[in-house]
């Protein structure tokens, strides 16, 4: 066995890895004060746990977790309605934050990013440590939520670092104090490190993130893949995931599905259902200037069950005029009288840009370019005046009964209430009626 010392000059790049702590029960308690010291879940809407306070946390409630069985677990918890128009904003604002820091900033998921300080030590007199510890400062006080923050040299360390003393932690990882963060951090802990590679590891004796980040580069090519040799360099201090500043611009299918309670065998309210998530995935094909040619259709019946169809398009689009026809044909070949359905989905796939069609001979292009200009208005009405200001007429029965009845149909406050300094949005509710073009 081969294995080489961890002695890396301190600092030859500089990247932090922040992490909002239970952020979606987080933004709850920011807008709510009286929320403050609570346990917080919320899901009412889904039945289950989408997140939870480290209150409820620590309690025993899980993610996932039946709100049934929370009310035994944890009496006293506060059950709220997801808010996701809330937390984006959120996390918006904390982006934002964070780019007063530094240019290089990665928006890697709603709660997570990763900014690039090297070399800003002169701009802010102060050491990295201490401009993190500003940043987190600047969050929570602004936002009123905690965020834990890792800062190492590499994406990989900065990650274990922003974990390691959650809640509201701040942990520097030096390049001569890797060792001592790695030591006791087990193999399947490091991001990118699944159980499966962690079971092959344990069979050469690799159990601890440093076992593996001590092994000679010839192990690491000779038994594992490109991905697993990139997590050997940057458990080592060495910088191969760059922190990309780019949104994400490239999908291979676009998928949106919608859970409703209770149950339906209504054949109009089920295909409005499905309507909508049309509308979703497109909306979110034309935001990227993409087209799918291929649909996908999918129903889940109440005991779980799923049933669901491929569909070819006759030509790239992502206009819903020019699919519900195909969305009708699948339906109407998965949907089942009398059976009780719980949610629908769309999957948008095949996807390519829109500057790569080729129409043919038999497309009417003249109709393809009157619906795109339609479209581009009703884009610019939604983000003018709210999504959905514009909809078309399929999607009416969304809106004429609630997704969610009984106790689950609690609405959330946004859609009542405006956040401190935000103006009133004007929402307008018109169906769109089918284009004729």
């Amino acid at each position: 066995m081969h294995s080489q010392p961890l002695t890396i000059r301190s600092w030859p790049q500089a990247i932090i890895h922040l992490d909002a702590d239970a952020f979606f029960a987080s933004c709850e308690q920011a807008i709510h004060p009286e929320l403050k010291g609570r346990p917080v879940i919320t899901g009412k809407e889904r039945g289950i746990v989408a997140a939870a306070s480290y209150e409820a946390k620590a309690k025993g409630v899980q993610r996932g977790t039946r709100l049934s069985d929370v009310k035994k677990i944890c009496p006293d918890a506060v059950i709220l309605p997801s808010d996701y128009e809330t937390y984006s904003l959120f996390s918006v604002r904390m982006f934002e934050i964070l780019r007063r820091f530094s240019p290089d900033v990665e928006e890697y998921s709603i709660d997570e990013a990763f900014v690039d300080l090297t070399g800003l030590r002169r701009n802010f007199h102060g050491s990295y440590g201490s401009i993190a510890q500003k940043m987190q400062e600047t969050v929570e006080r602004e936002l009123g939520i905690t965020v834990s923050v890792g800062v190492s040299l590499s994406k990989v360390l900065a990650k274990i670092g922003s974990k390691h003393n959650k809640p509201h932690g701040l942990t520097i990882i030096p390049g001569r104090d890797i060792h001592l963060y790695l030591g006791r951090l087990p193999a399947e802990k490091v991001w990118g490190i699944g159980p499966n590679t962690a079971a092959f590891l344990g069979k050469f004796g690799i159990v601890t993130a440093l076992d593996f980040a001590k092994r000679d580069e010839v192990f690491i090519k000779k038994h594992l893949s490109k991905p697993c040799h990139e997590i050997w360099h940057e458990l080592n201090g060495r910088s191969v995931y760059p922190v990309s500043t780019e949104s994400k611009s490239s999908y291979q299918s676009i998928s949106k599905t919608k859970t409703f309670t209770p149950p339906s065998h209504d054949e109009t309210f089920i295909f409005g259902q499905l309507s909508k998530n049309l509308e979703n995935a497109c909306i979110k094909a034309r935001r990227y200037n993409l087209a799918a040619t291929r649909l996908l259709v999918f129903l889940r019946t109440q005991d779980f069950r799923d049933t669901g169809i491929e569909l070819k398009l006759s030509r790239p689009s992502a206009y819903p005029a020019d699919l519900f026809e195909p969305l009708r044909d699948g339906f109407q070949q998965v949907y089942r009288l009398r059976r009780l359905y719980r949610q629908t989905g769309v999957v948008l796939a095949g996807l390519m840009p829109e500057t790569d069609i080729h129409y043919t001979l038999f497309d009417d292009q003249t109709k393809i370019e009157k619906m795109s200009r339609v479209y581009s208005a009703i884009d610019e009405l939604s983000g003018r005046y709210g999504k959905y200001t514009v909809f078309h007429a399929t999607s009416l029965p969304t809106k004429q009964q609630a997704r969610h009845e009984g106790e689950r149909g609690d609405i959330p406050k946004r859609t009542t209430e405006l956040l401190q300094g935000e103006n009133k949005r004007q929402r307008l509710g018109l169906p769109m009626l089918h284009i004729k073009v």
